[in-house]
Order: structure tokens, then C-alpha cells, then sequence
């Protein structure tokens, strides 16, 4: 059985509020008491029940952030800097992934607001609008990560997704491709749809140039192996010259693919861009090249968005623009 504040001042031979004021406001007890009491919750094991606490208090030292896909190591940095960030103000960061699916990421964002969580980072699956509204009117502030808003009363951090798109295929047709082909989905996430417009965009500006869609149900390696293999199935003359992918982890299995058989080879048959510069990116067998995102930077910009509502300051929206990184997989050795 769990010791007990009561357990702590029959052993101490004291009230439980001269406990309570031992753990909480230890300057208004005498040193020996305090010394009495401590030694008590050595010997008998205490451990303060910080949870209830802060439900007491209404007020939690963790915030809750809902990410699209744990595996993704893009978002493993943004929940990196994150928790560097929280911690410098003595909060914690709660992290779960949604998987893409809008019900997991609902179920998430319902568990984080019975625990009373200082805030909410969320990357959502689609229009949280409403459900985030809710929460900040039940005191709990949100911030959208990696996603844009046109909610003034939430704020936002991301980057320029459609400028992203757009560097991507700038940078292929500055190689000379005109055949192009876009890889990832679903387009109903805002980061996909974006990044195709970007790139579409850079297309139509640029004469005889086209751009096809191969979509994914996922954006995943397994995803991207797919891709190549639906590539391979292809006569090369019906191949794309350069494939963009919607994000590194699919640009890399469709790597794996077209290497792993050999009738395909980066760039010299196939030029391949991802997008956020993960560290697999620079180690892939053909180092890839990408779009990069201050992964870590979003992160904690996002919990500082967050303590500034906090606050009671008013939404911000910040953008970050985003880099191209070129290495093997477009430019060659």
C-alpha cells in the first residue's frame, strides 16, 4: 500500500499540514521539524503524489504534444526540442503519435485534456479547428505544429511547405529534367498538398515540363518501396527523369528499390529529392538530397508560441523557410 501524507505525520509525530508546508513551503517550518519530517519520508518511503497536486492546483507541468508518425525521425527532433525547450521552464512534454489517424489523434487529445495539461502541440491529421477551440475554452491553450492556421485566436508554426515544393522541382529542372513525377500522399495532410503545389507550381512555370503524381497511402519507407517497385514495373521510356518525394522516409524506400534491383540507377537514370533532411538522408547508400526543416527549432518555437498564450498573449503565427540540401541522389558523386 502507498505511504500516505497521514502515514508520514503519525511518524513524524506531526500535523499533516506542517507536512504539507514541509514539502511545499519548507521556510515556514522549523529546521529541526523539517528535518524530523524528511527523515520520516526516508524511512518509511514516501513518494508525493505530484499528478494529484497539480489537478488540485489546476495547473500541470506537462504539455501534450500530438505528433503524425512517431517513426518519423523528423518529428522525433521536433519533440527533441521540444522537451530541451519545456525544460528550461521545469515542464515536461507528453508525446504520442497519431499514425495519420484522425480517430488516434482525437482519442490522444481527449486523454491529455483529463489529464489538465498546461497545453496542447499538435500536428494535425486534418481541421482540428473546432476540437482545439473547445479545449481553449476549457483553459487549455493549443499550437499547431508543422501546420499553418488561418485561426487568429491559434497560433502556428511551420515552414513554407509550398515554397519547399517549390525549391524541390526548381532544383531538378535547373538539371535539365522536364519529365517529373511527385510522390506521397495523402493529399487530404496539409505538408502533402502543399509540397505538390509548390512543385507544380515550378512545373507550370517552366515550358514542356511536366509533373505526375504517384500516390501513397502512407508516408512511410514501405510506402516508398512500393513506389519504386510500381517504377520498375515501368519500360524505362515511361519512367519519370527525377521523382520529388513528399518526405525523406519515402524517398529513401523508393532508394532501397531502385538499388536493391539495379535496373534503375540514382541519379544517372533517376534523379530522387526527399524532404526534411533527416540524418538517414546524408547515410543513405546514395546520399540524398532534400528539402531541409529546423526540426528541432519548430519544436521549441512551438512551445514558446505555447507559453506565450500561456500568458495570455495574443495567436502568432511563425514560418520558417525551408533549405535545399544537395547531395548525390540529383547532383551525383
Amino acid at each position: 500500500m502507498a505511504v500516505s501524507v497521514k502515514d508520514v505525520a503519525q511518524h513524524a509525530g506531526v500535523s499533516v499540514g506542517t507536512v504539507s508546508n514541509v514539502l511545499n513551503r519548507p521556510d515556514k517550518v522549523s529546521a529541526a521539524t523539517v528535518e524530523r519530517v524528511q527523515a520520516a519520508i526516508a524511512e518509511l518511503g514516501f513518494v508525493r503524489n505530484d499528478a494529484a497536486r497539480q489537478l488540485r492546483a489546476g495547473r500541470s507541468r506537462a504539455i501534450g504534444l500530438v505528433v503524425l508518425d512517431l517513426r518519423n525521425p523528423f518529428f522525433t527532433d521536433v519533440a527533441r526540442g521540444a522537451e530541451q525547450r519545456a525544460a528550461t521552464e521545469g515542464l515536461s512534454i507528453l508525446v504520442a503519435g497519431s499514425d495519420e489517424q484522425p480517430e488516434r489523434e482525437a482519442a490522444h487529445l481527449d486523454l491529455f485534456e483529463q489529464q489538465r495539461v498546461r497545453g496542447m502541440l499538435v500536428t494535425p491529421t486534418g481541421d482540428t479547428t473546432d476540437r482545439l477551440a473547445r479545449l481553449r475554452d476549457h483553459g487549455i491553450p493549443a499550437v499547431l505544429v508543422d501546420r499553418t492556421s488561418d485561426d487568429p485566436q491559434l497560433s502556428s508554426v511551420a515552414v513554407d511547405d509550398v515554397e519547399g515544393g517549390r525549391v524541390a522541382a526548381a532544383h531538378l529542372l535547373a538539371l535539365g529534367h522536364r519529365r517529373l513525377a511527385f510522390a506521397g500522399g495523402p493529399l487530404t495532410l496539409r505538408q502533402v498538398a502543399d509540397r505538390r503545389r509548390g512543385a507544380q507550381h515550378a512545373v507550370d512555370a517552366q515550358p514542356g515540363a511536366e509533373l505526375e503524381h504517384l500516390p501513397t497511402d502512407a508516408l512511410t519507407v514501405e510506402a516508398g518501396r512500393a513506389v519504386g517497385r510500381r517504377l520498375l514495373a515501368r519500360p524505362r521510356a515511361q519512367r519519370p527523369r527525377a521523382v520529388f518525394a513528399a518526405n525523406d522516409l519515402v524517398a529513401l524506400g523508393i532508394l532501397q528499390s531502385l538499388v536493391m534491383t539495379g535496373d534503375a540507377r540514382v541519379p544517372d537514370d533517376i534523379a530522387l529529392i526527399g524532404y526534411d533532411d533527416i540524418d538517414f538522408a546524408a547515410a543513405a547508400v546514395v546520399p540524398l538530397t532534400s528539402i531541409r526543416q529546423p526540426a528541432a527549432a519548430i519544436g521549441a518555437t512551438a512551445v514558446d508560441l505555447l507559453l506565450a498564450m500561456d500568458a495570455g498573449a495574443p495567436a502568432e503565427h511563425v514560418e520558417f523557410t525551408p533549405e535545399l540540401v544537395v547531395r548525390a541522389s540529383t547532383a551525383g558523386s
